[in-house]
Order: C-alpha cells, then sequence, then structure tokens
C-alpha cells in the first residue's frame, strides 16, 4: 500500500495572510491552553488549535 506524502509541519510553512487577528478572548484561551499545558505562554500550535475552535 502506498502512503500518504507527509504534511509540512506549520513552522516550516509560509505564513498565511489573512489579515486576521486573535480577538481578547481568543488570546486569553490561548494562554489558558498554554498554562494548562505546563508553559508560560502560548506557541504556535495553541494559537493554531483555538483559532481551528472558533473557526475564523
Amino acid at each position: 500500500m502506498m502512503q500518504k506524502p507527509a504534511k509540512p509541519k506549520p513552522w516550516k510553512t509560509k505564513k498565511a495572510k489573512t489579515g486576521k487577528k486573535m480577538t481578547p478572548e481568543q488570546v486569553e484561551a490561548a494562554k489558558a491552553r498554554a498554562f494548562a499545558a505546563g508553559r508560560p505562554y502560548p506557541n504556535l500550535i495553541d494559537n493554531m488549535a483555538i483559532l481551528k475552535e472558533w473557526k475564523v
């Protein structure tokens, strides 16, 4: 069986030019997600997860 080609990592792809910014509520949700994972501030993955949840 053939395997699907691997998707590039989020930090290896070009930045999307959407022009949309995270709302203060989304920023707080990302901070809470990072804190729950033991990080002092949100990273790219936290931000992407929040944006996917909110479907911006």
